[in-house]
Formats: C-alpha cells, structure tokens, sequence
C-alpha cells in the first residue's frame, strides 16, 4: 500500500520546520537515514529549495525492485532549462535512498499526462530514470543537490528528455504532433500548471515518439519496440556479464595478494635459514678448533701414560699452560675451599662445637678473604677472554671464516 505524500510548505520557514520534523522522529515512524548523516541531509534540501523553489521537499513510500517499501524524503517539482532561447520546466522526482548522502539519489523524470520520453535518450531510460555523469561521480561529502539539478538542467538543456503531445485535431497539420515542454511559468506557479502553455515555436529536429499513434504506422511502432527490447536485452546482459568480470577480476587480484603475502613469507624463512646455516657454520668451526686442542691433550698424556706408567698422579696430569690459567686455577681452588670450610663452621655451630662469636668473626674473616678470592677470579676470566678470542681468530683465518664476525659474536 503506498501511503500519500506528506510535503513542507512552500514558506523557507516552512520548509525547515518540516525537514527538522520528519527528521528527528523516532520509532517505526522514523526515515532510515543515519543519525551523523541528517543534518546534512536537511542542509542539502534547504539549500535546494533556495536555489530552486519549484523543488519541494516531502515525504512518500518508495518500493523497491524486490517488493520492499520504505518511506524516505524526496524533492518533487521541475527543473529549469533553457533551450532554443527560451526556458522550460521538466518535471522530475529526486529520491533520497536510505544511503544517502554516501551514494547518489534516484533521479526520475516525471512526465504529465500530456508529455512523453523521448526515446532514445542518453540519460533518461524509457521508464524516466535519469543517470547523469554526475550521479555516477557522486562523491561523498562534496557532492550536494543543488549541483545536481545545476547538472540536471545543463544536459536537458542539451539533449531535451521529454515531448508534449499535442492533442489530436481535425485539421491537418503538416509539422510533427509532438513540441518540447512549454516555458516556464512565474515562480509562484504550481508544478500541477507548468509545462501545459505552448509557444509558436519551429518545427523541432527531434524524431516523433512512438507514442503518437495518429501518424504512424503499426508495423513502425511495432518495429520500434522490438528494437528497444532487443537493446534493454542487450544492455541486461551486458551489465550481468560486466559484473561476472568485474567479481572474477576481484578474486584474481585477491589471489595475487595472498601469493605476494606468501612469497614475502617464504623469501622471510629462506633469510632466516640462512643465517641459521652461518650460525651453524661458525659453531662447527669453533667445535673443530676445540677438537683440535682436546687431541692434542690427549696425545701428550698418554706419552706421560706410555713413560710412568700406573703411577701417575691424577694431579699431575693437568698443567697451567700460562701465568693466567695458574693463577685462575689457584683462585678457584681458594674460594672452593672456603666454601667448604664456611659449611663447617656452619655445621660446628649448629652442633654447639665453636661458641657463637668466634662463628661470626671467622666467618667475617673467610668471606673478606673469599671475595678478594673471586674478584682477582673475576678479573683473570676476562683477560682469559681477550686472548681466547684472539687466538680463536687466528685459528679461524687458517680454515678460512670470518674473523670479525667472531669478534662481533665475543
């Protein structure tokens, strides 16, 4: 069921009065524009209706292709457009759908019962819906619809969409029975009285419509329409087939990123394994040099274990090769033995052994002692560092690797 249309008033006040009505219901009743986008809307219907008072702002039920009603606000009347040196008013309806201003309106012409769409046309298909270059371009939030209709009546001005059929009369008549709209009417006109007044104007160029059946041929007509259905056929399937395309390009160029993702992924895992491998290098290097000095350990203990025998003493068997390594050794044999001797102390007082202050004043003795113990430890490992990373580089020149990477990683 289409309810009727509820329009403003043609006062300005009116007219804002209106739009700040319909706009700020709430409930059922409310139109399906969203809420950060309202204000605009209104905007965009003042500043056409002052621009174009023949444009009123109202509201209707539009139906959808699917069966699907909803009531949204339209601007219902004429637009100007000059043509041949006079102007003219063509009767349109502008829709604002439920995505505007985000997407475009839906522009349709009009036509009264004395005027029919010229067909063809190249922005006015025959059921009147206008698809201007403008409306393809819209562009959220610039685009408004006082630029729209400025473009609306710049091509009708063009290329007009409409023909008023004159009645049929007795008398014969030799030019064709079809004139454009009539001139525009003062603005306090009403758009139900504007396009009815007829000029003395010249014949147009326009070919006649094939809604004048008075002069034509059935046979023209029925030509005309099959050639007009063969090309909305046309036009069907190529839309349909331009969407198959564009949806299957789409999955391409989709597929094309997850291979892209994919590759960076894999030129990724083939970086790291790459560093792994040079890691892994580098280890097998240092495993290498280390076997080298632990058979040469071997070599020469078991010279000492061919020339004494079972006699010799597991002491003896390690040697400091250096002032340093003696004096690590040293160090650490120090602290150890402290460690032991502190867990006796530990254990006789516990036990009732040593009296409590003797406990503390010799622990306070081996811990000074053991610390100096460990700080001349301390500072042995690093010099023991230094010269282990030199000799290390050496080694590593002589099988060919990558000194300063060594010194990096020490």
């Amino acid at each position: 069921m289409v309810l009727p249309a509820v329009q403003a008033g043609s006062n300005p006040q009116q007219t804002q009065q209106f739009l700040s009505s319909v706009l700020s219901q709430r409930g059922p009743s409310a139109l399906p524009y969203s809420e950060d986008t309202k204000w605009l809307i209104r905007q965009h219907l003042v500043s056409l209706t002052s621009a174009y008072p023949s444009l009123e702002p109202k509201t209707a039920t539009f139906t959808h292709n699917d069966g699907r009603s909803v009531n949204l606000l339209q601007a219902d009347g004429t637009v100007p457009m000059s043509f041949q040196g006079l102007t003219y008013n063509i009767p349109v309806i502008i829709w604002l759908m439920d995505s505007y201003p985000r997407h475009p309106p839906c522009v349709y012409v009009n036509p009264t019962r004395d005027m029919v769409i010229k067909r063809p046309h190249p922005y006015v298909n025959p059921s009147g819906l206008v698809s201007v270059p403008y409306l393809h371009n819209w562009v959220y939030p610039s685009s408004n619809l006082v630029d729209l209709v400025r473009n609306l009546s710049l091509h009708f001005g063009r290329d007009p969409p409409l023909y008023s059929q004159r009645r049929p009369s007795p008398s014969p008549n030799p030019h064709p029975n079809f004139t454009p709209p009539s001139p525009s009417h003062p603005a306090n006109a009403s758009a139900s009285t504007l396009g009815y007044t007829r000029p003395v104007i010249p014949p147009r160029p326009y070919p006649p419509s094939p809604y004048g059946g008075q002069t034509e041929d059935p046979s023209e007509v029925y030509k005309k329409n099959a050639v007009n259905k063969l090309v909305e056929s046309v036009l069907g399937d190529m839309t349909v087939m331009r969407k198959a395309r564009e949806a299957e390009m789409e999955g391409l160029f989709n597929a094309q990123a997850v291979l892209r993702n994919r590759e960076e992924q894999l030129k990724k895992g083939l970086n790291e394994m790459q560093n792994e491998m040079e890691g892994l290098e580098q280890q097998l290097q240092m495993v290498l040099m280390n076997t080298d000095l632990l058979e040469a350990w071997l070599r020469e203990n078991e010279a000492k274990l061919r020339i004494h025998g079972d006699n010799v003493d597991v002491d003896d068997a390690f040697e400091s090769v250096d002032v340093l390594s003696k004096q690590m050794l040293e160090c650490t044999a120090s602290d150890l033995a402290l460690e032991d001797v502190v867990y006796s102390l530990d254990k006789a007082v516990q036990e009732g052994a040593i009296p409590f202050d003797l406990y503390l004043r010799n622990v306070r003795l081996l811990s000074r002692e053991q610390f100096f113990h460990r700080a001349t430890a301390a500072k042995v490992r690093a010099a023991q560092m230094q010269a282990q990373v030199a000799n290390m580089a050496a080694r590593i020149s002589h099988y060919g690797g990558d000194t300063e990477a060594l010194r990096v990683r020490a």
